[in-house]
């Protein structure tokens, strides 16, 4: 007796393909739009950041939002801190100017940096600008600059905390709201070695010709990754549980314990400094109909040539509000919405050859 079998699809379909490890610098710069810096910090200051920040994090909380009507909490505890000044306009708290609103709720006044954070920027904005100086720029990304002659300044780090195994973080893309298009971010690792996952979102026009590949890279203390511009756009990004990992044995003791020999560690503290821009500061960001702040998102789904078509302002109440938002949506206009100087500025009012 002969079974009816359903013909063959006419659609091939798309091998996946397994998992890369990225184990060194120039792997990541070969497969990502990220690059990796080690041992970037003076190592009694990487340790000294390390407690620091560590015992500070037994105050860090862990977000709670609304995702399908009910309240979901991140896996591992985070805190958030902003300088003292902006760095673009030295007369100007961005402390007092921000109204912090996350996940559609608002926060309380951000930290000022650490006195050991505060010296550890030094050393990343200038590795993060001498890394921008030699990159070809996008149309959107911020053009200005700050003190010093800055292109790129931190004036805000969101820090994260990851003790043992399974203390994890999702896929996701960083908000743009303060930041804007295109931004530069960068993440500092400090303890024990935890892996970096990276994945393209595929464009809907190529779900059909070709797979994403997830990378991942082994972060270890006292390295840098740093998101370059259009990472935000195309990528998404995580950290998983682990089944084992190593533990961090620092160099120094902690100091308010120098008698004591230094102690392992199974925790992950993660500093991603970033920089808010001043054509999208909190002032200047629509509010939905629910009265809240609205988020600014990319169309990453849509994208030719590696390019983000359109960004859209979206309500993010619903976060909060028992999951309940409004219908709020409105694309982004730079033009329009007085947000400058870019990339694309600074080139149209180059001169043109010949002219």
């Amino acid at each position: 007796m002969s079974v009816l079998r359903p013909p063959p699809s006419s659609t091939r379909s798309v091998p996946r393909l397994l998992p890369l490890t990225l184990s060194n610098p120039s792997m990541v710069a070969q497969h990502t739009p990220c690059t990796m810096h080690l041992s970037i910090l003076p190592p009694e200051l990487a340790c000294r950041l390390f407690y620091t920040m560590l015992d500070l994090s037994q105050s860090w909380k862990r977000n709670q939002w609304w995702l399908f009507d009910r309240v979901v909490e991140s896996p591992h505890r985070t805190s958030f801190y902003a300088r003292k000044t902006d760095g673009v306009e030295s007369n100007e708290s961005w402390q007092e100017a921000a109204q912090y609103w996350y996940n559609g709720r608002q926060t309380d006044p951000p930290e000022v940096f650490p006195d050991a954070m505060e010296e550890a920027c030094a050393y990343v904005e200038r590795i993060v600008n001498n890394e921008m100086q030699g990159r070809p720029r996008l149309p959107l990304e911020w053009a200005g600059s700050g003190t010093e002659g800055q292109t790129w300044r931190a004036n805000v780090a969101a820090s994260n905390c990851y003790e043992g195994t399974k203390e994890s973080v999702g896929f996701h893309s960083d908000q743009l709201t303060y930041l804007g298009p295109c931004p530069t971010i960068a993440s500092l690792s400090l303890g024990t070695t935890r892996i970096f996952r990276l994945r393209e979102v595929v464009p809907s026009e190529e779900i059909h010709s070709r797979k994403a590949q997830t990378l991942n890279i082994p972060l270890p203390h006292n390295s840098l990754i740093i998101m370059h511009a259009g990472t935000q756009e195309n990528f998404k990004h995580s950290i998983p549980p682990q089944p084992t990992l190593d533990l961090y044995r620092p160099l120094f003791p902690h100091p308010s314990r120098l008698e004591s020999p230094p102690e392992p560690s199974n925790c992950r503290v993660n500093i991603t400094f970033r920089f808010y821009r001043p054509d999208f500061r909190p002032q200047s960001i629509p509010r939905c109909n629910c009265g809240v702040p609205t988020i600014l998102r990319p169309d990453m789904k849509n994208r030719h040539d590696g390019k983000v078509d359109k960004y859209w302002w979206a309500c993010y109440a619903g976060a909060q509000n028992e999951g309940k938002g409004c219908s709020f949506w409105r694309v982004m206009d730079m033009e329009a919405e007085g947000r400058s100087p870019t990339i694309s500025d600074v080139q149209s009012n180059e001169p043109q050859r010949g002219s």
